[in-house]
C-alpha cells in the first residue's frame, strides 16, 4: 500500500542561515569575553653589561642632577635650572677645552625631563660626547 502514490517528493535541503545566525553571536561572545592582558603589558629586560673600564677622557665635565631638579657642573651649584643656564655653565666649565665629554651623574630620582635638559645644553653647546655615571653592583 502506497500512500503517497498522488504526491510529489520534496527535495531535502539545509537550511544554513540558522547555522551562520548562531556561529556569528559565538564569534561576537567570544571576541568580547577575550582579554588582552599580555598585549597590554610591557615586559621590559633590560640587557646588563659587564666589561673592563675603559680609560677615561682627559677632559670631562662632571654635570651632576638631584632628585629635586638642582644642578652641580663641576661642583658649582647653578642657581637658574634653565637650558640656556646649564648651556653658559657648560661653555664656561668648559673654557679652552677642545671637545670635552659631559658625564651626567643624575640622581635615581631625577626626573627624566632634568637629564633631557642637560642633554639638550650640550647639543646647544656644541659638544657631543656625552656619557652618563653607573653605579656598579657589589659581588657576593
Amino acid at each position: 500500500m502506497n500512500f503517497q502514490r498522488g504526491r510529489r517528493r520534496e527535495d531535502l535541503e539545509i537550511n544554513l542561515i540558522p547555522m551562520i545566525d548562531v556561529l556569528l553571536v559565538i564569534l561576537i561572545f567570544m571576541m568580547v569575553t577575550t582579554t588582552f592582558s599580555q598585549i597590554a603589558e610591557l615586559q621590559i629586560n633590560l640587557p646588563t653589561a659587564s666589561g673592563e673600564q675603559t680609560a677615561e677622557k682627559p677632559n670631562p665635565i662632571n654635570v651632576a642632577v638631584d632628585a629635586g631638579g638642582r644642578y652641580l657642573v663641576n661642583g658649582n651649584m647653578l642657581a637658574d635650572s634653565s637650558v640656556a643656564a646649564i648651556a653658559l655653565s657648560l661653555k664656561r666649565a668648559a673654557g679652552d677645552k677642545v671637545d670635552p665629554v659631559i658625564l651626567i651623574n643624575a640622581d635615581a630620582k631625577a626626573t627624566h625631563q632634568s637629564v633631557i635638559n642637560v642633554m639638550e645644553a650640550a647639543r646647544q653647546s656644541g659638544y657631543s660626547h656625552i656619557t652618563f655615571a653607573t653605579q656598579t653592583q657589589a659581588k657576593n
